[in-house]
């Protein structure tokens, strides 16, 4: 059993009984395990997305177990916890910020985080301009996918496509656009030039790509 600090259970009785009302039968956290296959691959590549619907498990505290779904703001709502962010982390990383935030607020001396994705999101992204194939296409799960794999999906370039100036727009968290530039042509004919991180550049839900057209 974990062991709490001693002010945890003056918050702990108000609370629950809140959650109590709403929350829905979750089965307790299971021991913690050392994951492997296609569990650990998904663990450090896969990131958490807006509408997924994860499970939250502490190891042997039931009561703080949890099922959300992450909000349009990127949060889930946590027992004690509040709202906390949760959008393009990685299960390892968004388990170790819960943790943090459990042992910073003196809720718990060591506790251990589980998060499992009960229910994926859509996650799609689209490539407009000069490719043989544009359309809406989905990111795989466990994967990643550059900016050049998405090139050659949507069938390559077509003969009047500029590939020197790829765009990526990408709306952040705030709102606001971010906009990318990739020379995939290069990437593509392997020259020197081509930069590490055109190829680096990992395409998020939402991500537009766009292929102008060459001048002539």
């Amino acid at each position: 059993m974990q062991t709490r600090h001693p002010c945890f259970s003056r918050f702990l009785g108000p609370v629950l009984l809140l959650l109590a009302c709403c929350a829905p039968n979750i089965a307790p956290a299971q021991a913690p395990t050392n994951p492997t296959g296609d569990d650990a691959q998904r663990a450090i590549v896969y990131r958490i997305a807006t509408n997924d619907r994860i499970r939250v498990g502490v190891f042997q505290e039931p009561d703080l177990d949890i099922i959300a779904r992450v909000d349009m703001k990127g949060t889930v709502n946590l027992p004690l916890l509040g709202q906390i962010k949760v959008q393009n982390l990685t299960i390892n990383d968004a388990e170790k910020i819960i943790e943090n935030a459990y042992r910073d607020g003196r809720y718990l001396r060591n506790p251990q985080v589980t998060i499992t994705v009960e229910e994926y999101a859509p996650r799609e992204v689209s490539i407009q301009g000069q490719v043989r194939n544009p359309a809406r296409y989905t990111l795989p799960i466990e994967q990643t996918l550059t900016v050049l794999e998405l090139v050659t999906r949507a069938g390559g370039f077509t003969d009047t496509a500029r590939g020197t100036a790829v765009s990526v727009t990408r709306i952040k968290d705030d709102g606001t656009k971010e906009v990318f530039t990739v020379d995939v042509e290069s990437l593509i004919k392997g020259k020197n030039r081509a930069k590490a991180d055109d190829n680096s550049l990992i395409l998020l839900p939402g991500d537009i790509v766009y292929v102008p057209e060459r001048f002539i």
